[in-house]
C-alpha cells in the first residue's frame, strides 16, 4: 500500500486528514509533536513518531525508514510554547543557518525546501480536504447588519497589510475601531483581548496572508472558537472564501445558530 507522511499538530485537522488519506486507499505515516499533538491521532495512523519541536532530522528519519514519498504539515503549533519548549536538532540548525528572516512564511517554506532536498515533497493538506474550505455567502446566525458589514470590511482592509507583514491572520473591530490584531498569543488569545476592549457585539475577522503558501498555516476554526467567542460576546465570524478551514462544518454552524453569532465566507 502506498504510504503519505503527515506531520502534525495540534486541532483536528491531522485527524480529518488522516482519515481522507485513509479514505483513498493509503497508509498514513505521521509525526506527532509533543505537548501539541492529541494522542488519540494514533487510531487513525499505521505508523506514529512522537518529536519535539525542531527535532527535523528525526522527522526526517521516521519518514525515510518508512518509504514516505510525499508529507503534509497538518496542525498548528503554539508560538508560545514553540519559543519555550523547542529542542531544535542538528536538522534545524542546518535550516536556520540559511534563513534570512525568522518569520513564519520563510521558515516554513525552508523547512519543506529542506525535506525535499532529502526526498520528501511537502504538499498542501488540502489537496486532500477540499470539501472542509469555506463556502461563500452567508453561513449561519443572523443576517449581518450594515455595521457590522462596514467591521467586516475594516477588518479584511487591515487583515491584508497584517498578512503583508508576516504577523498574524485574525483582526477584531467593533462599531470601525480595531481592537485586536493577532501575534505570537494565536486567534483564540486574539479574541480575548479585542472582546475585552471592545465590549460585547465585537466582529472577528479571518483571511489568508497574500503571500500565503497554501501548503502550511492556512486559518481554521472551529466550535472551539465559537466558544471562545461567546466568552466576549463577540457576535460575527468573517472567513475568507477557499481558504479557511472548517473544523467539524455541521457543529460549527449548529453552534452558531444556537449561540447567535454569524458566520459569513467572504470571497
Amino acid at each position: 500500500m502506498e504510504r503519505i507522511g503527515l506531520i502534525a499538530g495540534n486541532g483536528r485537522l491531522p485527524f480529518l486528514f488522516a482519515r481522507a488519506a485513509r479514505a483513498r486507499g493509503l497508509e498514513v505515516v505521521a509525526v506527532a509533536h509533543r505537548g501539541e499533538t492529541d494522542p488519540a491521532l494514533a487510531s487513525e495512523v499505521a505508523l506514529l513518531t512522537w518529536v519535539r519541536v525542531g527535532q527535523v532530522d528525526r522527522i526526517q528519519k521516521a519518514f525515510r525508514e518508512a518509504g514516505v514519498k510525499q508529507a503534509a504539515m497538518a496542525g498548528g503549533i503554539g508560538r508560545v510554547r514553540a519559543l519555550a519548549e523547542a529542542r531544535p536538532d542538528l536538522g534545524a540548525v542546518r535550516i536556520i543557518s540559511k534563513l534570512r528572516s525568522f518569520r513564519d512564511d520563510s521558515l516554513l517554506r525552508a523547512v519543506a525546501a529542506d525535506f525535499e532536498a532529502r526526498g520528501v515533497t511537502i504538499i498542501a493538506p488540502t489537496d486532500f480536504l477540499g470539501e472542509v474550505l469555506c463556502p461563500e455567502g452567508h453561513l449561519a446566525g443572523p443576517k449581518l447588519h450594515p455595521a457590522q458589514e462596514k467591521d467586516v470590511a475594516l477588518g479584511r482592509e487591515v487583515a491584508v497589510l497584517l498578512g503583508q507583514a508576516d504577523v498574524g491572520q485574525t483582526v477584531v473591530v467593533h462599531n470601525g475601531h480595531v481592537l485586536a490584531l493577532e501575534a505570537v498569543e494565536g486567534t483564540d488569545e486574539t479574541i480575548r483581548r479585542g472582546g475585552k476592549l471592545g465590549g460585547k457585539g465585537a466582529v472577528v475577522v479571518k483571511r489568508c496572508k497574500p503571500q500565503q503558501d497554501l501548503r502550511f498555516d492556512l486559518p481554521a476554526v472551529g466550535p472551539r472558537t465559537l466558544d471562545v467567542m461567546g466568552e466576549v460576546g463577540a457576535k460575527v465570524l468573517a472567513l475568507e472564501v477557499g481558504r479557511t478551514v472548517l473544523l467539524d462544518a455541521p457543529a460549527l454552524f449548529a453552534g452558531a445558530e444556537s449561540a447567535g453569532i454569524t458566520i459569513v465566507g467572504v470571497p
